[in-house]
């Protein structure tokens, strides 16, 4: 078969494909002393050796985001938010848990947009005292809505092991192997999801 893909272009085509996708690493904190950048920045330096996708550090503190339905508000930073998240064929949140969720700025941010979500892949990647494993729950339920499919594989990060001081971000080597993982999932269904937008 591998004969045939390489004279009709089946594979080249395959390829192509993977390298034109374009993935964003989503920061879910804009609080002040968030660690939120650094296990971005992991993520995307881990992501960048697979060679699969462009993968792309989206920080929501970057954009003038208003709260939804608010009188008055400044939205200024909307169609920004709306472009970037449009040009994605999928996404890795990091999210953090707050209170057994999400942050408001992270649930704020996804109720911005409709249709720049649907039909995309999603992988999760959570921090938290227990791993972020409610704050990644919610967000299951919140993507499911939006029509993105979120991939099983999640890396869950501990306060206590994968951080010293609870600041400074040092992932047991264990959590490469789930990130890779998880990207292996959000790739192929970011591939598939493709063809039908």
């Amino acid at each position: 078969m591998g004969f045939l893909n390489k004279l009709f272009g089946t594979e080249h085509k395959e390829e192509e494909t993977m390298a034109n996708l374009n993935i964003g690493i989503i920061l879910g904190s804009t609080r002040e002393g968030r660690v939120s950048p650094q296990v971005g920045a992991w993520v995307k330096e881990l992501a960048d050796k697979r060679g699969d996708a462009n993968y792309t550090i989206i920080d929501i503190a970057d954009y003038k985001l208003p709260f939804l339905g608010e009188a008055g508000a400044d939205n200024s930073g909307v169609a920004a938010w709306s472009e970037a998240i449009a040009k994605q064929d999928g996404f890795v949140f990091i999210v953090q848990e707050y209170n057994h969720s999400i942050t408001g700025a992270l649930k704020n941010a996804l109720d911005l947009l409709r249709e720049q979500w649907n039909n995309k892949a999603a992988g999760i990647v959570s921090y938290g005292s227990v791993g972020g494993a409610r704050a990644a729950e919610h967000l299951r339920g919140i993507l499911g809505e939006l029509l993105v499919a979120d991939v099983r594989v999640h890396p869950a990060l501990s306060l206590f092991t994968d951080f010293e001081n609870g600041t400074d971000f040092k992932p047991k080597a264990v959590q490469a192997d789930s990130v890779n993982q998880m990207l292996n999932q959000v790739i192929s269904w970011s591939t598939a999801l493709k063809t039908i937008r």
